[in-house]
């Protein structure tokens, strides 16, 4: 039988899951572009009516500092998971590994109900405290940024650690015990040896929770109950509720470019420090 050629083979599997974008994703995304530009007139009138949006810019601000903030807390939860399942949980790594993956077989729309349940104005948190005597009144944890913040933190959690377990097993244990036996503190070891060695896993899992945080919607809509209203749910209303087609397709084309940007300077910034790490 003749060998098939390297680049038609190459290509047969390529075929398939190029078709798959290119019918579920391309098109779609094409087809927003052009309901942006032509509904309900030709032009850029669905973008200038969105640039001089004060809601509109309130909800990309609400957005984007919803997003930093989740990123952050994910960065520095994630952090001391990771570092914690891959220098001191040898025994029990898979079991934590385990733990850290199961949130992934429940729905979104079931954690974020659960964060309902403890948040409310009646739920576990305020019963709690209420009859611990540390609160006379319930506090507001739901319908605010504040419980929209806990929830994300929660689901985005995962894919900051992962990221940075990855990174973390790979790195050698001598580095640190090189250090140490220089007469490095444990402190100074970490901060200068072990911590640099992580950025990859860092960066990695900032830019995975940030962008996944820009677009979205489920836990946003139910905790911040219209209050905090971020740009995923700002765009449903308008294409639901109101049916403004070419606005909600603006403002999709907008968060679609603002990710892009994102991914772009997040992607410099990486190989600059890959340079400037390699110089060293």
């Amino acid at each position: 039988m003749p060998r098939i050629n390297e680049k038609v083979s190459y290509w047969m599997l390529v075929a398939p899951a190029l078709a798959i974008m290119v019918i579920f994703y391309i098109v779609p995304v094409l087809g927003i572009w052009k309901i942006a530009f032509t509904e309900p007139e030709t032009g850029v009138a669905n973008f200038v009516a969105m640039a001089g949006s004060n809601a509109v810019k309130t909800s990309f601000i609400i957005t984007f500092r919803v997003a930093a903030i989740t990123t952050i807390g994910c960065l520095i939860l994630g952090y001391i998971v990771a570092y914690a399942i891959s220098n001191f949980a040898s025994k029990f790594t898979p079991l934590m590994v385990a733990l850290v993956i199961l949130p992934f077989w429940v729905s979104v729309l079931i954690r974020s109900f659960s964060w309902i349940v403890l948040l409310g104005r009646s739920g576990i948190v305020n019963d709690t405290l209420k009859g611990a005597g540390l609160i006379d009144a319930p506090l507001r944890l739901m319908h605010n940024e504040t419980g929209v913040l806990i929830a994300m933190i929660h689901v985005m959690l995962p894919f900051a650690i992962l990221p940075m377990l990855t990174n973390m097993r790979g790195i050698s244990g001598a580095y640190v015990q090189a250090a140490r036996s220089l007469g490095a503190s444990e402190w100074t070891a970490f901060r200068q040896v072990y911590f640099p060695q992580t950025m990859p896993g860092v960066m990695s899992g900032a830019l995975l929770v940030f962008v996944l945080s820009l677009g979205f919607f489920v836990t946003p809509a139910l905790l911040g109950g219209g209050r905090v209203l971020m740009i995923s749910e700002y765009i449903t209303y308008q294409i639901q509720e109101f049916l403004n087609w070419g606005l909600g397709s603006a403002l999709s084309v907008a968060l679609l470019i603002a990710t892009a940007l994102v991914l772009l300077i997040a992607a410099r910034f990486v190989n600059l420090r890959s340079a400037l790490l390699e110089r060293k």
